[in-house]
């Protein structure tokens, strides 16, 4: 597929005008790569900007105690970069980025998006509007280490991430959760005798999303 329809089969693209598409492609490159390649690691700094077209990716950090925590899941058709800085030359990864499927990433040329699509205005709304969602990300995170019970951490999860939590077996839902498998398997089972979720051959079905939303909000305004 030609490099500029698969930008242009990205969401945060889609209000560029064929001229713009034209430009954004002549800096753009077009990579494919294997499942758990390291595309970017912490603190390293780039000089390009990724996008998720096909695939799946984790971004984390490692511990004190070299133990992985994982900060969020990528999809595809969104950004992977992380931008804390939108005058910085250069991007800053603030977690390691690994690629969990085999993947294709948009990655583009930043200096020259900058001049080219920020500083014009014509990407400036899409472009905060990842750096707000980078923010929510944040305060998931925040309040599922250190406000969250373990009944609240699996509500989260189910209601914001059930494709992601049928993927994954549930010892590495423990592990990102930080809980026993067993803990994780009695709150399952409290959530389906409450009738607010069901299990079928071993994936979730949610049958109140209300109900389970409320358990973790309850959390955060107490």
């Amino acid at each position: 597929m030609p490099i500029k329809n698969i930008i242009r089969s990205q969401n945060f693209f889609s209000s560029l005008k064929e001229e713009d598409l034209e430009r954004l492609a002549s800096i753009s490159f077009v990579h494919h790569y294997k499942k758990e390649y390291m595309l970017q690691y912490e603190n390293e700094e780039c000089n390009e900007l990724f996008f998720l077209c096909e695939g799946m990716a984790k971004a984390y950090k490692i511990d004190k105690h070299n133990n992985e925590v994982v900060l969020h899941y990528i999809y595809a058709d969104s950004m992977i970069s992380e931008i804390s800085d939108t005058d910085a030359e250069k991007l800053r990864s603030f977690s390691n980025i690994q690629l969990i499927e085999d993947s294709q990433v948009l990655s583009i040329n930043y200096q020259k998006f900058k001049k080219y699509f920020l500083e014009t205005h014509l990407l400036q709304k899409e472009f905060t509007g990842e750096i707000v969602k980078r923010s929510l990300q944040l305060q998931s995170l925040i309040n599922r280490e250190f406000i969250f019970d373990a009944v609240s951490k699996v509500s989260m999860m189910l209601h914001d991430d059930l494709q992601m939590f049928n993927k994954l077996k549930r010892h590495e839902i423990s592990l990102m959760l930080h809980i026993q498998p067993a803990t994780l398997s009695r709150v399952l089972k409290r959530l389906k005798r409450n009738n607010i979720i069901d299990i079928i051959h071993g994936q979730v079905k949610i049958i109140s999303q209300r109900a389970l939303q409320n358990i973790y909000k309850d959390k955060i305004d107490d």
